[in-house]
Formats: structure tokens, sequence, C-alpha cells
């Protein structure tokens, strides 16, 4: 059979759209689908990145775009304090001063000095590390801080091991000079699931310190309701937290980022960062435990996906 010419030319004319649409609805992974379905309910920017650690495959929604990380930086914070203990600088039992000078502000989220304020007191770099990170202190985040000589001596330790974009650049009683201080501390999604690949990896941190800093992210006494809130009892997650005031409605940073350790032994980073948003607490939680569980889900299911 002869056809016209100009049917001939449209059919033609419709083979590379045909050839560069199907293929990548084949390449699509499901979780893919679940996350975006997931972070539509929330009035807000979502960035995820959830990676398989024993294969490095990552699975992103705005995996490389600039989130304000909160507290979630008093993770590599951490890291940096116990890599200079590891190369011998410090001691976790070095007692540190801590006086008024030192205290978070009123209003800022700081047990260590519900404690001890208004008097002074001599605290463990040990201690320090589980105010940090267990109870997400700001006092004990600023001390850390200043015995390591600032922001940018953390910023440089990250960057070191390979992984830039994340920024730490100011204290937390800097940020609670104003809202829109908390953006200069900063990351991609996919660059926070990289450095918990790293972490998990033991890069940068003696098998001593790496066990420390894990067991204070699993006794992680902040955010039970998201990547914890929806997952199987008994499940093993290390996270950090990190959350900003709600100011006129909105809410500028929501997060959380851990492993989640399978049934079977295998890992999953997950790192879930919502920022400017207008829904309420409820909501925002439900979405990263939502997402957290569809990541188990999937990788419990047999999901893989594969190293990029």
């Amino acid at each position: 059979m002869r056809y016209p010419l100009a049917s001939l030319l449209l059919f033609l004319s419709l083979i590379p759209r045909l050839a560069l649409s199907q293929p990548a609805t084949a390449r699509r992974e499901p979780l893919q689908s679940s996350i975006e379905t997931i972070a539509a309910a929330v009035n807000g920017n979502v960035g995820v990145a959830i990676m398989r650690l024993e294969t490095g495959g990552i699975i992103s929604l705005h995996g490389n775009d600039r989130f304000p990380m909160q507290s979630v930086y008093k993770f590599p914070i951490a890291m940096a304090v116990l890599h200079q203990i590891d190369q011998g600088k410090r001691s976790l039992d070095t007692k540190i001063h801590v006086d008024g000078r030192d205290y978070a502000p009123a209003g800022m989220h700081s047990p260590l000095r519900d404690t001890y304020s208004p008097g002074p007191a001599d605290i463990t770099i040990s201690e320090l590390l589980r105010y940090s990170v267990s109870e997400s202190d700001g006092t004990a985040c600023d001390v850390l801080l200043r015995i390591l000589g600032g922001p940018k001596k953390v910023e440089a330790y990250i960057h070191g091991l390979g992984i830039r974009e994340i920024a730490i650049a100011t204290t937390e009683k800097e940020m609670a000079a104003g809202p829109m201080v908390q953006y200069r501390n900063w990351c991609h999604p996919a660059a926070m699931a990289r450095l918990l690949n790293a972490f998990f990896m033991g890069k940068g941190l003696s098998p001593a310190s790496h066990a420390l800093l894990s067991s204070l992210m699993i006794n992680t006494t902040t955010g039970l309701k998201r990547i914890r809130g929806r997952l199987p009892a008994g499940t093993v997650v290390e996270h950090k937290t990190g959350t900003a005031r709600t100011s006129g409605g909105m809410t500028r940073a929501t997060n959380d980022v851990g492993i989640i350790t399978l049934p079977n032994g295998d890992h999953i980073a997950v790192a879930v960062f919502i920022s400017d948003s207008r829904s309420d607490e409820g909501t925002r939680e439900s979405t990263i435990a939502g997402i957290a569980r569809a990541a188990w889900n999937y990788a419990v299911g047999g999901g893989r996906w594969e190293p990029r």
C-alpha cells in the first residue's frame, strides 16, 4: 500500500517524540511517584533524597535545590568535633566553661540553659555533644562551634570529605536574630544524603567516634513524628531534626535526616526538607513520615535503585 507523502511526513515527524517519551516512562522509579504524591500535600517547598547505602543509588525530588538546615547542621558540627578528638586535639572528658555569655536567648530551645542558668557550669565535650545532637540544644551547639573556631571550620571539614553543597555560616544565636539568617546555613538534600552515606561508611571518623554519634542520633528526643513516625515499632533510626519557628503563618524549615536500618540489615538514608510552608505542623510532620515509610516499603518490597 502506498501512503500520501503528507501522511508519511507526519508519521516520521512523530518518531523522535515517541522515542524520547517511552524510555523516560519505562525508567521512572515507583518510589519517585510516591514521593511526589506525598509532597504535594504540603503548601511549601519539599526537597527529598533517598539513598540505598549499600549501592549508592539515589532517588530525589528537588535534590539539588537549596534548603535551610536549621538544627540539622548540628549533625555535621558533631562530626567535626569528633574528628578533632580523633586527631588528639581534644578529649571527650575535657570540661568546657559555659557562662551567661554562652546561654541561648530566651525562646530558643536549650535544656542546658534551663538547667544551669544563670550560673556558670563546666560541662564535658561528651555532654555538650549529647545536648546538641540528642536534645538539639542551641547553647551546646554554639559552645561546640566556639571551641572548633567557628562555623567555617565545620564547613571546611565537610567540604574536605568531598561534599561541597553544604554551607555552614552562622551560630544559633545569629539565626535567632532574624528569620532570614537561617538561609545562610543551607544544603542540597542530595548532598545531605551523601554526607549520611559518608558517615555510614566511616569516612572522616574513627570507629569509636562513629559509634558515639550513631548512638546520640538513635537516642534523639526531637521529631518523633517525622522519619520515625510511621515506621514499624523497633525500627532503628539515626536522625537529626531541624525546625524553624512559625511566624506570620509561615514555617521556614521543617526537616529530618537520618539512616534507617531495614529488617534484612541493609540501610537507607532519608533526607527530607520542607521550607517556606504555610501548612500546619501536623501536615508537615506527616509528610516527612509518609515519605520515610514509602521509602521503607519500597526497599523492603524489593525495590532497588541503581548507583548514580
